[in-house]
């Protein structure tokens, strides 16, 4: 496995290690010991899988109270997946990470907690799996516009199938602190 930083603290690509012969290929998606020495550190409890058409953009989401970390990897199709730091104090607060994932090339992304999460569907269709450290509560998420120009992530489409949801969140800077992952005063 090759852990990969990008210029955001803690977010890194992995690259498993994939063994292919004649019948095909096996790959470790996840091992808590050996991720864990690659400081790769979550107590994952939920899996999600996601489909999603080619332009459809999901995002830009988080939890509020109880923030997740995720690690993020395509089964079939490809996506640019962004990350977006919201952590409170640091030194990157509302920069974003991105990078192309796909079946063919294997990667996965960790966004640990604090961050808001988002991707775009590049192929025909897209199969997205990822593990989560805490449970989805729709009534604890949060979002920022997938648009923000104060954040001006460079989405590879410009006219993206959007959920009523996505389509209605607000800025980053129109986000109250309280509104943010683990923020002051959240009850």
């Amino acid at each position: 496995m090759k852990v990969i930083p990008t210029h955001l603290a803690g977010v890194v690509i992995v690259e498993p290690a994939v063994y292919e012969d004649s019948r095909g290929y096996f790959m470790e998606t996840y091992h808590q010991e050996r991720y864990g020495h690659q400081a790769i550190r979550a107590d994952f409890i939920q899996d999600n899988l996601s489909f999603s058409v080619r332009n459809t953009l999901r995002g830009l989401h988080f939890q509020v109270r109880c923030p997740q970390a995720k690690l993020v990897q395509v089964i079939s199709g490809e996506i640019f997946d962004v990350a977006v730091d919201l952590r409170s104090g640091s030194t990157t607060f509302g920069r974003w990470a991105g990078i192309r994932l796909s079946e063919k090339n294997r990667r996965q992304l960790f966004i640990p907690e604090g961050f808001a999460h988002g991707f775009c569907v590049l192929s025909d269709t897209a199969r997205f799996l990822y593990k989560c450290s805490a449970v989805y509560d729709p009534a604890d998420e949060g979002g920022i516009l997938w648009s923000d120009p104060g954040i001006g992530i460079d989405w590879p489409l410009t006219d993206p199938i959007l959920s009523k949801k996505d389509a209605a969140f607000p800025c980053l800077a129109n986000i109250p602190p309280h509104r943010m992952p683990g923020g002051a005063g959240v009850k």
